[in-house]
């Protein structure tokens, strides 16, 4: 797995931990500060930028991702392919590059932006909120993924008929549908008419 800020263990000079960073954003989405990752889902929770990432096969099928089970926040839960936040500075395009290899093990052939999305999506299970602007990135993976299982529980390929199925039976993430709307056009465009997106 590669070395990066969010899997290095850091230590100040006082010998605790660094604590991961986000990127607090307006309504614009223009950079206003940052916030310790935890504190700024907490409710009411804080604006901050984050990305969402959607990779298909060249079948058409979305790559989705179950969190594993150790993470804090929606452990357990289905979703897309690979979401997260960009270090304070860092390019969200780099961001959503970086982290779909950190955990799936993957890199798109193909990543392209496909717009942005505000949302407020209190999590029930957790009492965490995520109050995002996300930046949305669709593509192309030819891999077969390799997860991080402390990342990652389980991965499916699916088409729009089985997403609907596995919706309905398995609990998803509280901004899934959100993300995954705001990027259909992207996707439509990417997989064409075929792929029924």
């Amino acid at each position: 797995m590669p070395i990066t800020p969010a899997t290095a263990t850091h230590s100040s000079s006082n010998g605790t931990a660094d604590a991961i960073l986000l990127e607090l954003v307006d309504e614009n989405g223009v950079t206003i500060g940052t916030a310790e990752k935890l504190s700024a889902h907490q409710p009411p929770g804080r604006l901050h930028r984050a990305f969402s990432v959607f990779l298909f096969d060249k079948r058409g099928r979305l790559l989705l991702q179950q969190r594993a089970l150790g993470k804090y926040h929606s452990p357990g839960v289905w979703s897309n392919t690979c979401c997260g936040h960009p270090y304070p500075g860092e390019a969200p395009f780099a961001a959503a590059a970086r982290r779909t290899h950190e955990e799936l093990g993957v890199s798109p052939s193909l990543l392209a932006e496909a717009g942005t999305v505000r949302y407020n999506h209190p999590d029930p299970a957790s009492g965490l909120v995520e109050q995002e602007y996300n930046h949305l990135f669709v593509g192309l993976v030819q891999a077969a993924p390799r997860p991080d299982p402390e990342e990652v529980a389980e991965t499916a390929f699916v088409d729009p008929a089985e997403l609907a199925e596995r919706h309905a039976k398995d609990t998803f993430s509280a901004w899934f549908m959100t993300v995954l709307d705001a990027a259909r056009p992207a996707v439509r465009e990417l997989t064409g008419p075929s792929a029924g997106w």
